[in-house]
């Protein structure tokens, strides 16, 4: 028996429309289509990737940072608050003070001890130890009270120093007492190797006599660390903190 006759079709038709059990015809640029389809999708891979990481960089380590320098801030103020630690106290194992700079509304800023990258990536502002070690306030000596903090990620606390302008304050707060600087010089960049900007006597911002001095110092342009941003500021007044721990008038 023919089997086009019980189908219904002839043998040109069947010629005609091709056996469909047949391999179908190759697609060209088939590789072509199929290796720009996978770089397609590796890219948006690596763009997801990417802006986890910058999320993870830009917020998250933030968050982080933040939480452990309120615990931190927390244990320092309770500290302060046993009243067998005395007048004076220059340091704890937590901080030393806290710093306040309204131009920069990051409100109090724990400072505590070395510049180290694990130092300041728990949030807080560093006073130098090296190449040139701070004069602390507490001391009642003369000399350069000279800090650092990150500008972007883990805490960012210096990420608007741009901010701060001739005359602004800067307020150092401890367990005793207030002080109360003036920004008085802004050095916008230099190389980050330039550590003639934390000499005691800080020439550079046109100072030429030992004096209370206080400088704060990070990277910019904002998110890289090539150079260095630099704040200085002058010691104008000092005040008693009383039993309400009522801020200077700089802070109201």
């Amino acid at each position: 028996m023919n089997v086009a006759a019980t189908t219904g079709d002839t043998e040109h038709e069947q010629h005609a429309r091709g056996d469909a059990s047949g391999p179908p015809p190759r697609r060209r640029g088939g590789r072509v289509a199929l290796a720009v389809s996978v770089f397609g999708e590796l890219l948006i891979t690596v763009g997801l990737v990417l802006g986890l990481f910058v999320v993870y960089s830009l917020w998250w380590t933030n968050v982080v940072a933040d939480r452990h320098a309120d615990r931190q801030g927390d244990k320092v103020r309770d500290t302060w608050a046993q009243e067998d630690t005395g007048p004076g106290a220059l340091d704890t194992k937590d901080g030393i003070g806290f710093l306040h700079v309204p131009a920069m509304r990051n409100g109090e800023v724990l400072v505590a001890k070395g510049t180290s990258s694990k130092i300041l990536n728990e949030g807080v502002a560093g006073y130098y130890t090296d190449p040139s070690k701070a004069t602390l306030p507490m001391t009642g000596k003369k000399g350069n009270f000279t800090l650092a903090a990150h500008r972007d990620g883990h805490g960012a606390k210096f990420h608007n120093i741009d901010k701060l302008e001739k005359g602004d304050p800067i307020v150092f707060e401890t367990k005793d007492k207030w002080y109360v600087y003036k920004v008085y010089d802004i050095l916008d960049e230099t190389s980050k190797f330039n550590v003639q900007v934390l000499a005691q006597v800080p020439k550079e911002s046109g100072k030429t006599k030992a004096g209370h001095y206080i400088t704060l110092t990070t990277c910019t342009p904002v998110y890289t660390s090539r150079y260095r941003y630099v704040v200085w500021g002058e010691l104008v007044r000092v005040e008693k903190v009383d039993a309400n721990r009522t801020p200077p008038k700089e802070l109201t």
